[in-house]
């Protein structure tokens, strides 16, 4: 107890879930991860997220093109005392992203957290691109989110969540790409899941990812190129899948309880700014009084 200004006898306010409930967040939960395979050495965001649920006690649904890397999460996740498996899916065919939900459905029962990492393509300029490129890159990154959303709603009951991975690409500046499109049109479809579902008491999030290092950039970046990179980020640092992860974990547990329809940048701050950058007051030629000056 404690005692008030007024002399009240007062109990210490720490009886919310928030201020006492200890990790792990997801005991006796069910995640659903698409693309929680482990496809090479480097990991990747859904590999990154499904170990997370996994390690705070939820049981795991891999949802994978790729079976040999939905068996080695599967592995990893088991090896370390949880419980998990893998079910084959082509995202981008509605059919077979049914098929995987409901054969997750049925196995596991339900779904607490629903988790899609898939993204990718389309990297084409927006002119240059061919109408299959175009086309692909907007189910691949927009349409095959929304084909996992509707068949899982199904299976989610009140408190439940899910998490969207989107890019900074979908804000950036610049020539066009489908990707960017791609992603962009996920954002939306995020906010407006989160609308649709609030009834249900269902919350649905997005983590738009930053120039991170991973398998992604591990197949197409030099050493160079990934230092200058980082040294373009504000926070000057590069970050990883565990940090889009966290991010992204946070969203889907009920430490963020009363976050719903909201766009999160994980991104080390953005683009830094250096030398002259043609703002009042950047010239460093002029002392702050003259600054001040030519600004008025």
């Amino acid at each position: 107890m404690t005692i008030s200004p007024t002399g009240e006898a007062w109990a210490v306010p720490v009886s919310d879930a928030l201020a006492v409930t200890p990790e792990p967040w997801l005991a006796g939960k069910v995640a659903l991860v698409v693309g929680g395979g482990l496809s090479g050495p480097e990991g990747g965001v859904g590999f990154a997220i499904a170990w997370l649920c996994a390690r705070s006690g939820a049981a795991v649904a891999i949802l994978d093109r790729d079976p040999a890397a939905g068996a080695r999460t599967v592995d990893a996740i088991r090896e370390a005392g949880g419980d998990a498996e893998y079910f084959p899916v082509d995202v981008t065919d509605d059919d077979s992203v049914a098929t995987a939900v409901t054969a997750a459905a049925e196995r596991f029962g339900r779904f607490d957290v629903v988790a899609d990492s898939i993204g990718g393509g389309g990297v084409q300029p927006m002119f240059d691109a061919s109408l299959e490129q175009f086309e692909s890159a907007m189910r691949l990154n927009f349409t095959a989110v929304w084909y996992v959303m509707r068949h899982a709603q199904r299976h989610m009951d009140r408190g439940a969540s899910m998490v969207t991975i989107s890019s900074g690409a979908a804000e950036g500046r610049g020539p066009g790409l489908p990707y960017s499109f791609g992603k962009a049109a996920l954002e939306k479809l995020t906010s407006g899941a989160a609308g649709s579902l609030a009834a249900r008491g269902i919350r649905v999030n997005c983590v738009r990812v930053g120039m991170i290092w991973g398998a992604f950039a591990d197949r197409g970046m030099t050493e160079e190129q990934r230092v200058l990179r980082a040294n373009n980020v504000m926070l000057q640092t590069e970050g990883n899948n565990w940090d889009i992860a966290r991010a992204a974990f946070f969203l889907l547990t009920d430490q963020a309880r009363w976050i719903t329809g909201q766009t999160i940048t994980v991104d080390g701050g953005g683009f830094r700014m250096t030398g002259n950058s043609g703002a009042a007051g950047s010239n460093p030629g002029r002392s702050p009084e003259t600054a001040t000056a030519a600004a008025r």
